[in-house]
């Protein structure tokens, strides 16, 4: 769905059965206006500015022209005070939010956001809500990550949305691929793509009305490890909101905070040089140790020459010969050759380290694979479906 300032949004989907997983528990982005006691906002994509510029509160009416209004009071509360949506499925209506950060190029005020994910000391929030009995909904965080430090559209590494709680049967985007314990509380997991970013949807178990000191940093750890998220990239802005597609009045938060601080890092490893050992011990080589573009990169016997010896960039790359390792032509279809070719900074040049030692290609969202598979001598590598098979499994020299 495409929002009326050309952002796409991975919304979540309703889902075909109807039992919900609430449990009761015991844009274009319009300028901001300074915000004193009850203040409402009706405009779709109207913004208001909480908290002396430190959060803003935003409509972000983006799939639907029903009436929808929200009221900021004092703080950071804030409340749905006009909705009645309609929605029997697909994306939401609505996604009203208030966020921290750089948000499509408009940022609050001393959020130390944008902060690269390998640099991220601490992240941590705090967040009261209230839910209403009736409607379809869910209760969750939306946080995005980009490549460059700022934005001023879609960012392209991923999504990663934190579901408090939902009713009404609606269901993340992607699907159900893992369940985990992290930062003290249990998770479902469900992962997706986009057409040009990675989405994973964190789904708290048994639901709630709030979280204290919810560490946000384990959840993007996480991500980073599923290879969804990429260390190399920036945490761009942290949203908390309703994803409405029935009803909607009423869903409101008494209170929101997000804390974000910045360490050293280490980046990517960036500056490790030496072989990729592949499928049957071969090394990964570039045929004829040919440096001109479009030069095919095989299997070969490992035999510590120049053509096999990759430099991990901090950039996600992979260098060797003065080049880097391309998904040719930007491709993205099961069986696209890789090749070498001049490095220029595009998604099909970035390769990171997914699960069980595979090498993923975010752009496409599949892995480094030799074709066959074959261990033979000349075994052209291709990007495939990731399965974690012998044949799509590499070590990087460290």
């Amino acid at each position: 769905m495409t929002r009326p300032t050309g952002r796409i949004r991975a919304a979540a989907v309703i889902a075909a059965v109807c039992a919900a997983l609430f449990v009761p528990a015991a844009g274009a982005h319009a300028t901001g206006t300074a915000a004193p006691a009850d203040t409402t906002n009706c405009q779709p994509q109207g913004s208001v500015s909480l908290a002396g510029g430190e959060y803003t509160l935003q409509n972000n009416e983006w799939n639907s022209s029903a009436p929808q209004c929200v009221t900021a009071t004092t703080g950071t509360a804030w409340s749905v005070s006009t909705a009645n949506f309609d929605l029997s499925g697909g994306a939401p209506a609505t996604y009203p939010s208030i966020y921290k950060g750089c948000h499509w190029g408009a940022c609050t005020t001393g959020s130390n956001l944008p902060i690269q994910v390998s640099k991220l000391a601490s992240a941590t929030s705090s967040w009261s809500t209230v839910q209403p009995a009736t409607g379809a909904y869910d209760v969750a965080y939306d946080l995005w990550t980009n490549s460059a430090a700022t934005t001023g559209g879609q960012p392209d590494d991923s999504e990663i949305m934190i579901w408090l709680n939902s009713r009404g049967g609606v269901s993340p985007f992607g699907s159900k691929t893992a369940t985990a314990t992290i930062g003290g509380l249990n998770w479902d997991v469900y992962t997706g793509r986009q057409t040009s970013w990675n989405i994973v949807s964190y789904v708290l178990q048994g639901g709630g009305t709030s979280v204290n000191g919810l560490d946000v940093k384990a959840l993007i750890d996480d991500s980073v490890s599923r290879g969804t998220t990429g260390a190399d990239s920036y945490l761009i802005d942290a949203e908390a909101g309703f994803e409405i597609w029935q009803g909607g009045q009423g869903l409101g938060t008494n209170s929101f905070s997000f804390d974000a601080t910045q360490g050293t890092g280490t980046g990517t490893g960036g500056g490790t040089t030496g072989a990729i050992q592949g499928y049957g011990g071969k090394c990964v080589d570039i045929a004829g140790a040919n440096p001109a573009d479009g030069t095919a990169v095989q299997l070969y016997d490992c035999n510590g020459t120049a053509a096999q010896q990759w430099t991990v960039g901090a950039d996600s790359t992979l260098r060797a010969l003065g080049k880097c390792l391309d998904v040719k032509a930007a491709g993205t279809a099961n069986g696209t050759p890789v090749q070498l070719y001049g490095c220029n900074g595009t998604g099909s040049q970035v390769w990171r380290a997914g699960t069980g030692g595979t090498l993923v290609n975010p752009q496409s969202g599949r892995c480094l694979d030799a074709t066959g598979p074959s261990s033979a001598n000349g075994t052209p590598l291709q990007i495939w479906d990731c399965g974690g098979a012998a044949n799509q499994q590499w070590t990087l020299p460290s």
